[in-house]
């Protein structure tokens, strides 16, 4: 199953998303993160928090959501600007999921709290993964239906 991280610049959240899922992803789950209006560069805070926790950072790169590798099945996105655009038409058919996270790549103050914005994104981010890999996969990803409920709440998860 193909899983889509879907943010607008592709920078940050949906990098750390998709980098993360694939570090968590048993066999046969794979993520990709694509933005609506790629920023074309990878945001280093992002990279740098990713090699932090001891997940591989080669490879990923800021790209639009009209090059993907795959076809998704579930796109995830993590950013409301993302959640209210209109997908292309390829991507109509796909189980749709919103879990909204904070751009840290608009943080300011000291670099303290701007690296604390990127750790929060973060742990959002894995909690969700975490509880995502923890759901009967193999049964739900045969009811979307169900499978779209879990991960609707799954949204709500906050460290």
């Amino acid at each position: 199953m193909n899983v889509l991280f879907l943010c607008t610049g592709n920078s940050c959240r949906s990098i750390l998303g998709e980098a993360t899922f694939n570090h968590l992803a048993p066999t046969g789950w794979r993520a990709m993160s694509a933005g609506s209006k790629p920023t074309c560069k990878v945001h280093p805070r992002s990279l740098t928090l990713l090699a932090s926790e001891g997940i591989a950072t080669e490879g990923y790169y800021s790209k639009s959501w009209e090059n993907l590798p795959a076809a998704p099945d579930i796109v995830i996105t993590v950013c409301a600007s993302a959640a209210g655009e209109t997908c292309p038409a390829y991507l109509a058919p796909v189980l749709r999921t919103h879990w909204g996270v904070e751009d840290p790549a608009h943080a300011t103050g000291t670099d303290e709290e701007i690296d604390a914005a990127f750790i929060k994104a973060y742990r959002i981010l894995r909690a969700r993964i975490e509880a995502f890999f923890a759901l009967n996969l193999d049964e739900l990803k045969h009811d979307k239906t169900a499978l779209k409920t879990e991960m609707d709440k799954i949204a709500n998860i906050v460290t």
